[in-house]
């Protein structure tokens, strides 16, 4: 009997140690969605939630979008809310403008950043002016969105980096998306928002996929404008960056993890207006800043952060110089070997945390 008892006594125990360790729930699989599905899906929800919002652009109804971002929007909303036009920026880009100033919500795509130069006078003097100049009585609710920087091969004319062009101007907001789910949430509250708003995407990650929360997924979801996100916490020293060169500083952060250096990583989400108190309470902890972008340096994004953590009391923390890693200061290059030492590599961040740290 006695033997019995300390069986089942035994039996339960191990039991209980299986119910400890082990759990019965079915795991799910992450959610992954491509950058370019992220920005198709919140602008599908935003054409349906609100009837005055409209996409126009080059090639974005019948051909479905040059890099087909806007794929399947034109056969479900039609002629009046995915609209082609023709190629004249300058034209399209006033039109939407003017459809804003009337109360509707414009979405102007660029088929590239590049090609906004020829419109910049519409995107500045008329978007980003009028409501001041009207003394709040004309708003002008308006999102400019496509890719901005270098793609590939594309040469000179086509790989300029219009981050500080635009952050710039006094009545604009610009984001400057990294991820899938910055992309959603930056994109949906650009649509939502009362004043113009630069959408400043990539090309190159259009087809990259993220693993996106459930959060993220719903049509709820919104990133607020002017918030950075601190995408990897560290100790040593702080790396500043935005969109594509995100993923770069998390992949120099993983080989520099390797020799003990730990860094922090803060994702700006947007450029204006810059959200600059993480980054001053990060210098505080790690004492070392790099910023890293694929723009020019002169007058840059990295330019305006190192300005601000001068004039501010992280300064008197800073254990080395503030050290900048951007594209560099010449026309993009055609030819590929030169095309890929011209913007910002990986092991250029890693060399650069190591000489701001001093390390060999």
């Amino acid at each position: 009997m006695a033997s019995k008892a300390l069986g089942k006594l035994l039996q339960k125990q191990t039991w209980g140690i299986m119910q400890r360790k082990f759990s019965t729930t079915a795991s799910r699989a992450a959610t992954q969605m491509t950058v370019r599905d992220a920005l198709n899906s919140a602008m599908d929800e935003e054409l349906a939630r609100d009837e005055k919002v409209f996409l126009m652009g080059e090639e974005v109804a019948l051909y479905d979008g040059a890099y087909k971002v806007s794929r399947g929007l034109h056969a479900k909303y039609g002629d009046k809310r995915v609209i082609d036009t023709p190629i004249t920026e300058m034209g399209f880009a006033g039109l939407a403008v003017g459809a804003a100033m009337a109360g509707l919500k414009p979405i102007c795509e660029f088929m590239t950043f590049n090609f906004s130069m020829q419109a910049i006078d519409q995107v500045i003097n008329s978007a980003a002016k009028t409501f001041y100049m009207s003394a709040g009585t004309v708003p002008v609710p308006i999102v400019f969105r496509g890719p901005n920087g270098a793609a590939a091969g594309v040469a000179a004319q086509h790989s300029q980096c219009f981050a500080s062009w635009y952050s710039h101007c006094p009545g604009l907001k610009v984001v400057s998306p990294y991820n899938s789910e910055d992309c959603r949430g930056l994109l949906k509250s650009a649509i939502r928002d009362p004043n113009p708003v630069v959408c400043l995407e990539n090309e190159i990650m259009y087809g990259s996929p993220f693993e996106i929360s459930d959060e993220a997924l719903s049509p709820d979801f919104l990133i607020p404008i002017g918030k950075s996100k601190i995408e990897r916490e560290g100790k040593h020293v702080t790396l500043v960056s935005h969109s594509r060169y995100v993923g770069h500083c998390l992949e120099a952060a993983n080989e520099l993890a390797g020799i003990g250096i730990e860094a922090e990583i803060i994702n700006l989400r947007t450029l204006r207006p810059m959200d600059d108190a993480p980054i001053i309470q990060s210098v505080i902890k790690t004492n070392h800043l790099v910023t890293v972008e694929g723009g020019w340096p002169q007058c840059g994004i990295g330019a305006e952060v190192c300005a601000r953590i001068i004039e501010s009391p992280a300064f008197n923390y800073l254990d080395a110089p503030v050290m900048r890693v951007t594209g560099a200061d010449v026309p993009t290059p055609y030819a590929k070997t030169l095309e890929d030492n011209t913007f910002p590599q990986v092991f250029n961040i890693v060399n650069t945390v190591k000489q701001s740290l001093k390390v060999p």
